[in-house]
């Protein structure tokens, strides 16, 4: 892997794990009125689509609608963990991410499989901006 590539990579899991530190602050009521909501909007790009684990596909209106509602819906018990991060295809500027998004929310846990990608951006907060997104249900292993 090149250097480049490796930048690329690195700004990328950032952004990952940064976007899912944004939507705890901003979905937990506690916190919500500590975030400032540009941050999201400055790191989804022009085009931005979105499949959702249900299979609907969302345009970039859409998910930001969706995220601004949902300010401040779940208790202090919500968390997201980001896990087995890994690079797919990537280019100069583009690069494929493949992530494992944990939840837990309302005492309930959720796993999805996650590809995103991300184009650079010097306006985007980790230099990188999602432009395609697919959320894939997992099941949750038995505790």
């Amino acid at each position: 892997m090149s250097a480049t590539n490796a930048t690329l990579f690195s700004k990328a899991s950032a952004e990952v794990i940064g976007l899912h530190r944004f939507f705890v602050d901003w979905f937990v009521a506690a916190r919500a009125d500590t975030v400032d909501f540009s941050r999201f909007e400055r790191a989804m790009g022009d085009g931005l689509s979105m499949v959702a684990p249900d299979g609907q596909v969302l345009d970039r209106t859409a998910v930001v609608d969706h995220v601004r509602s949902s300010r401040a819906t779940c208790d202090d018990g919500f968390a997201i963990s980001i896990e087995d991060i890994r690079p797919g295809w990537q280019s100069a500027d583009t690069i494929v991410v493949f992530y494992v998004e944990a939840q837990l929310r309302a005492g309930k846990h959720s796993r999805r499989q996650s590809s995103a990608v991300f184009t650079t951006s010097s306006s985007a907060p980790n230099g990188v901006e999602w432009r395609h997104l697919h959320e894939t249900w997992l099941q949750v292993p038995e505790r």
